[in-house]
């Protein structure tokens, strides 16, 4: 594929309507998150992550995050434990992000080839919209090239990964920032798996 994709306003209902719909569809979108643009495709559909692998150029064994507008839309995606429950209510929307089992649905490819997923309700307001209009979780992998820094601006996409997507949502520029803590809530015990916004104490103090 080599074109331009279309570039359109999240703001409009319209044009969140047609990239949800593209998602849906197997596209690939571009779009932006609390901090940095994302690109979303369903995770389900196993033809349209290999095409968001692809067009990062992205290693196979690297799992896709994903994003979700509500607790009850992610509990589709993956398996929620009492930690995983009580952590979503504390901290969604926001910077963190929870590693759980991944129900039968999400493609293998988009997970790694593992058996779980890191998935978050983010708290920019576009991000749980597309995923509530495309009607399922969303992959959330950052919109550059692998190995290239993410961007805050959709200007600052890549013409090479450009060429790859079928829409690209402007919210203008994004504020940045530190990147979502994750935790893994697989086992008994949550286990950190990366510092970030979301102080590890805060975590770990809000389950006493």
């Amino acid at each position: 594929m080599d074109h331009n994709p279309i570039v359109d306003n999240p703001r409009s209902a319209a044009a969140l309507a047609r990239a949800a719909a593209l998602i849906r569809g197997g596209g690939l979108v571009a779009y932006p998150t609390d901090t940095v643009y994302a690109l979303g495709c369903d995770p389900r559909d196993p033809a349209a992550v290999a095409r968001l692998f692809d067009a990062k150029g992205r290693d196979a064994r690297r799992a896709s995050p994903l994003i979700g507008a509500s607790i009850g839309q992610l509990s589709s995606a993956v398996e929620f434990t009492a930690t995983a429950q009580r952590l979503a209510e504390i901290f969604w929307p926001g910077p963190l992000s929870l590693v759980m089992m991944a129900r039968s649905e999400i493609s293998r490819l988009a997970l790694g080839g593992l058996d779980t997923a890191a998935v978050r309700v983010p708290a920019d307001a576009t991000a749980r919209n597309l995923a509530e209009a495309a009607g399922f979780a969303i992959t959330a992998t950052s919109a550059n090239i692998s190995g290239q820094p993410p961007v805050a601006r959709a200007s600052l996409i890549s013409s090479a990964l450009a060429s790859q997507l079928d829409f690209i949502l402007d919210g203008g520029t994004l504020a940045g920032g530190a990147v979502s803590t994750i935790v893994d809530v697989t086992g008994d015990a949550p286990q950190l798996v990366r510092a970030g916004a979301i102080a590890w104490d805060r975590v770990l103090e809000s389950l006493r």
